[in-house]
């Protein structure tokens, strides 16, 4: 089963949600073609089986349900968890879901964590690489790595898409580099914190090749002692407890030196529909399989890894 874990869908109705309860930027997802419509799914199949992809892993990030206002953010996670079953039940072949969580209220998140994983049979749950401000770090967000790891379940990460919080990066950066060190600032903050240690159990996917980590990862076990000392194992091991998508935009040098620092067998398989789509969508697919992996790590990253990870075989 060939299974993409990074791909995204927003319906009208939830995109119309966020902004009543006040998320000015969720209209930033309309019109990208990621809609439940039926012209808009028919298209989306079609690519896929273009791609031999049959399965995605839906997930709301970067229009997460997050709001200083716990009712808000319930009301939100609760909606859009119960669509993403409702079109689960109705293209089981083509979709399952990670979980949206009424987050940064740990005890809210926890909760609809339990009713997701138990009562709408999704695979884990998504989060963004900050949670309006907070590092993944933030021991709040403790109680849910804990359930995650109980059962042994996943935990997608996905940019915020907040320039990594940095003034600096702004609009015009937001996506073609904010993303990446997004990425790369959210990662180590887990590791720092010990979260892929602690909590072995839980699968974390990190997405588009881990950000800079494949290329600054040995930099990173030299800094780190003096650094931040207090990290509790180094980095490199810690690198390689957690999974990273494919999305690397074409770039097979890049995918060689996920491939070769982090091990071809912590990579899953990623589009990052429907920011890569058409053409770019297939290239998804087809860049992994001419990047010049061994044939066995390509069969690997394109059919079995997420599928052994998502207890889906």
């Amino acid at each position: 089963m060939r299974v993409d874990v990074h791909a995204h869908l927003w319906s009208e109705a939830y995109l119309q949600l966020l902004t009543r309860l006040g998320n000015t930027k969720a209209a930033g997802q309309r019109g990208l073609g990621a809609d439940r419509t039926t012209a808009e799914l028919d298209a989306r199949f079609e690519q896929m089986t273009a791609a031999g992809i049959d399965l995605q892993v839906l997930s709301t990030t970067p229009a997460p349900p997050y709001f200083e206002d716990e009712q808000a953010a319930i009301e939100a996670a609760r909606w859009v968890n119960d669509e993403y079953a409702e079109l689960a039940r109705l293209h089981p072949d083509r979709f399952r879901a990670f979980a949206s969580l009424p987050l940064p209220h740990p005890d809210a998140a926890l909760a609809e964590l339990t009713r997701a994983l138990d009562d709408l049979d999704f695979l884990g749950a998504a989060i963004t690489t900050s949670v309006l401000g907070r590092s993944l770090g933030d021991p709040a967000f403790l109680p849910v790595y804990e359930e995650l790891d109980r059962r042994g379940s996943v935990l997608f990460v996905h940019p915020a898409g907040l320039g990594a919080e940095s003034p600096l990066i702004g609009r015009n950066l937001t996506w073609q580099i904010g993303a990446p060190i997004e990425d790369t600032v959210a990662v180590m903050h887990l590791i720092i914190a010990g979260v892929p240690s602690r909590f072995p159990r839980m699968k974390i996917i990190l997405p588009h090749l881990g950000g800079a980590l494949p290329m600054i990862l040995p930099r990173i076990d030299r800094q780190n002692p003096w650094e931040a000392p207090e990290t509790p194992e180094k980095p490199s091991l810690a690198a390689r407890r957690i999974f990273y998508d494919t999305v690397g935009h074409n770039h097979g040098p890049a995918l060689r030196l996920a491939a070769d620092t982090l091990g071809a067998d912590r990579l899953v398989l990623g589009t990052d529909f429907p920011y890569q789509k058409g053409e770019g969508f297939v290239e998804a697919v087809t860049y992994v399989e001419r990047a010049g992996l061994p044939a066995d790590a390509v069969s690997a990253i394109l059919d079995r890894t997420a599928v052994e990870l998502l207890g889906l075989g």
